[in-house]
């Protein structure tokens, strides 16, 4: 899961691409990059880390242009060790494009092996990213007709990409000299918007970004979501054109965004990711009034920071009192986003600490957004009883993830799920609470539609095992896990090393 931006606008694009990334941390902490286009030239610069910590005076003065993209990564096919797999990327080829991608390709081997032997092209890096520029480089090459192009090329271009890559991806790129190019994959898993905002000399700027937070953050008005495999393109006279791939559909968003990943503050695809999550409660309220006697809960707490919402429903809809007993360290990141296992272990007791006021001689349920890896439920069941907790209840507002996630959410190992083969009872004892309730993938879904949200259906293949694209075999599966053993392998290799 990445945060992307793209931005047309009418004064230097560098401060307010910086500070729209800055709004889309969450969703990546690994690295971070811009690329500015001034003319035909382009400025990139990009790095391993937070945003605050990859730009500096320098690096801002150096990306000039009032055009640019902006990436936030968070590693999923490619190495979270290698700084060339940082984002944007260019080809010089034809006409010279930078791109950035959120999302992950479930065809990424097929179409290397296309790029080199049918369309002459070398891919650099382990990225399905660069994998996915290239395609686009190469069917721009194929429409275009002569040195110039126009939007009809380039949204001829966008739909031969649709039918070659396969997986989910919303991306957008700077085409140097004619403007900026978004677009969102056929199924729309993967979430996409833009905004408008009126400049000092009365033009039009616009802004695409992952969320809308970002579109209001920086001051833009939410025009709408990019609807499944659509293109926009605005030219560098500041004109807006789209056109929608004719083999799209249906609307397939990953539910994901609305249980973990996305800002509560954000819209996507119609729903408010806030009122999702309220409903999430109220839902689950329901399951724990079934499983549990309520008597027996003294307080309802929450693990900070994305279960608020669904904890504070739940304690209102059964009447039971709500506290706040983990203190989070805002300067330490989020564990489930954080690559390899021994630095999401090592990092839950500096993100949270527990304040025993609030669990001296009680009986706690505590309620978390999910469950995947197990290893920050099973530290905090530990602190909670550390802090004098007389029993631990547990509460997932989402269902169980039991199967690998291939559409850029990291989790493609099944045996990292903590719920893979497991049933509910063998994962409670594996977290170490004394019962545990966890959500319906019908009420999850249901609580989404509750909230507006347009989606025909939902991408929730990490609970039910349902890939939308259709082309997800055991065979792949296990070649993903293969890869992502390899990377771990790199990983553990250089910290060693470090």
């Amino acid at each position: 899961m990445c945060g992307i931006l793209g931005l047309v606008g009418q004064a230097p694009a560098n401060q307010l691409l910086y500070d729209g990334l800055l709004l889309l941390q969450h969703r990546g902490q690994d690295a971070a990059g811009i690329g500015t286009s001034s003319g035909r030239s382009f400025a990139v610069h990009k790095g391993s880390g937070l945003v605050r910590d990859v730009f500096r005076t320098r690096n801002m003065r150096a990306l000039p242009g009032c055009t640019g993209i902006g990436h936030v990564r968070y590693p999923t096919a490619g190495s979270a060790v290698s700084l060339e797999e940082a984002q944007p990327f260019y080809v010089n080829a034809p006409f010279g494009i930078i791109l950035a991608h959120n999302g992950n390709l479930t065809n990424t081997d097929a179409l290397k092996q296309e790029l080199f032997q049918r369309d002459r092209r070398h891919i650099n890096t382990d990225s399905d990213s660069e994998v996915l520029l290239n395609v686009l480089a190469h069917e721009l090459d194929n429409q275009a007709r002569g040195v110039t192009l126009d939007p009809d090329t380039i949204f001829q271009a966008v739909a031969a990409l649709h039918g070659r890559a396969r997986g989910a991806y919303a991306c957008v790129a700077e085409i140097a000299g004619y403007g900026l190019l978004a677009f969102r994959d056929p199924l729309g898993i993967r979430p996409l918007c833009y905004g408008v905002a009126e400049a000092e000399n009365g033009r039009t700027e616009y802004l695409v970004a992952s969320e809308s937070v970002a579109l209001e953050g920086l001051g833009f008005r939410l025009v709408r979501d990019l609807e499944p495999g659509e293109a926009i393109f605005i030219d560098r006279d500041g004109g807006f054109h789209s056109r929608t791939y004719d083999k799209a559909g249906p609307l397939s968003t990953c539910i994901f965004e609305y249980v973990y990943f996305a800002r509560p503050d954000s819209v996507i695809d119609g729903a408010s990711v806030y009122d999702v999550r309220l409903r999430l409660g109220e839902k689950l309220a329901a399951t724990v009034e079934q499983q549990l006697r309520l008597e027996d809960i003294d307080v309802v707490i929450p693990i900070p920071e994305t279960s608020r919402p669904s904890a504070m429903q739940l304690a209102g809809r059964l009447g039971l009192a709500y506290r706040e007993g983990f203190i989070k360290n805002r300067y330490v990141g989020r564990t489930f986003i954080m690559p390899g296992q021994a630095v999401r272990q090592k990092s839950v007791r500096q993100k949270l600490n527990a304040m025993s006021i609030e669990f001296k001689g009680k009986n706690v349920l505590l309620v978390d957004d999910s469950i995947v890896r197990g290893t920050t439920s099973r530290e905090i069941v530990q602190m909670a009883r550390e802090a004098g907790a007389n029993k631990v209840f547990f509460a997932s507002a989402a269902p169980p993830v039991r199967f690998p996630n291939v559409y850029g959410i990291d989790m493609p190992t099944r045996s990292e799920l903590i719920a893979y083969e497991r049933d509910d009872d063998a994962i409670r004892d594996a977290i170490g609470a004394d019962a545990l309730v966890y959500q319906s993938i019908e009420a999850m879904k249901q609580a989404a539609w509750d909230s507006g949200a347009r989606a025909t259906r939902f991408d929730a293949s990490c609970f039910d095992g349902v890939y939308c694209t259709g082309d997800v075999t055991p065979e792949s599966l296990a070649a993903l896990e293969a890869s992502r053993k390899k990377a771990d392998e790199a990983r553990r290799a250089a910290d060693a090393a470090s």
